[in-house]
């Protein structure tokens, strides 16, 4: 699953599903797809999503589900779930600074 980052005070962008997911938990929210945060929100949900990562955002960001093990190494690094927050952090920075929303849908 994908999952498709809007607002309108940045471009869109597509993120996969399971780190969508997470990363949505880590602002504040449930989880759900589709879904939204209000431009009274998105300050709140910014400052919750950088404190989160601040512990588990050097971690490697979850492993897309394919079915298949993969021995370690074997793709290369993984990339961090902070490097993959980015879009999300700028898109949520944007919003902030001009009183808008952001939301989320397949």
């Amino acid at each position: 699953m994908l999952v498709r980052f809007r607002s309108k005070e940045s471009a869109e962008f597509v993120m996969l599903g399971d780190i969508a997911v997470k990363l949505i938990q880590l602002m504040g929210h449930s989880g759900t797809i589709p879904g939204a945060i209000a431009s009274e929100g998105v300050p709140a949900a910014l400052q919750r999503l950088r404190e989160a990562l601040e512990t588990q955002g050097a971690e490697p960001a979850p492993a897309p589900e394919s079915g298949e093990e993969e021995e370690p190494g074997e793709r290369g690094p993984r990339v961090t779930l902070a490097n993959r927050a980015y879009p999300l952090i700028e898109m949520l920075k944007a919003a902030a600074a001009n009183d808008s929303y952001v939301m989320w849908d397949r």
